[in-house]
């Protein structure tokens, strides 16, 4: 879930967004929030779907998305799966396993 952004260059700017090239002031829209969101998929080399919070962060506010994390929401709308604190606390083995359990087909 791409969410607010962390480090807009009109916020507080860090300087792995510079090294990464993942500069972007805050999104005025939800089509640039988009925009911005893919960019940041394809840059940092995300290799999950990923989907857009609204602007006013619904979902970030009811799950409690920041910092970054990785959650596997199952059949029933429940978090099967709950992640540290990223990017340093993602273990996609976990996400993979727990998806494995949820959707026994899937390779």
């Amino acid at each position: 879930m791409y969410i607010g952004e962390a480090h807009a260059t009109d916020g507080w700017q860090i300087p792995s967004n510079l090294t990464d090239n993942v500069v972007f002031a805050n999104p005025a829209s939800s089509q640039e929030r988009s925009q911005i969101g893919q960019v940041c998929v394809r840059k940092l080399g995300i290799k999950f779907p990923a989907v857009i919070d609204t602007l006013d962060n619904a979902t970030e506010q009811a799950y409690t998305g920041w910092p970054d994390r990785l959650y596997v929401i199952d059949r029933d709308g429940r978090v099967a799966y709950k992640a540290k604190p990223g990017p340093f606390g993602f273990r996609p083995e976990e996400v993979a396993e727990t998806l494995q359990r949820l959707v026994p087909s899937l390779p």
